[in-house]
């Protein structure tokens, strides 16, 4: 999985299109990704004691991998990322500007 918590990514299709965000949270094995202010979803919620508000709370929802785009730090353009080896680990590298993407 190339895409790691922490991340700016682009959304590039559907309702977020075009929108950018942070990754807070991978699951390699869904290949997907909860990204901040993209893919909002509503949650209705009972009240579980006397003193609590019930409501419908908004909150982000998973979002495929396939479906985002890491921008570089570097250029500031969403691009592809490979991988390359350097010594004897493997690092990101934009498809765009060239430019080592740190770990």
């Amino acid at each position: 999985m190339r895409l790691k918590k922490g991340d700016i990514v682009q959304s590039i299709c559907g309702e977020y299109r075009g929108k950018q965000g942070k990754i807070l949270r991978v699951s390699p094995t869904k290949q997907s990704c909860i990204v901040e202010g993209i893919n909002f979803q509503i949650k209705h919620q009972r009240p579980t004691s006397p003193g609590q508000q019930a409501g419908r709370l908004k909150k982000e929802g998973w979002i495929q991998n396939t479906n985002l785009k890491l921008v570089c730090p570097k250029c500031g353009l969403p691009t592809r990322i490979s991988k390359k080896k350097i010594g004897d680990k493997f690092v990101r590298v934009c498809k765009k500007c060239g430019e080592m993407i740190e770990e």
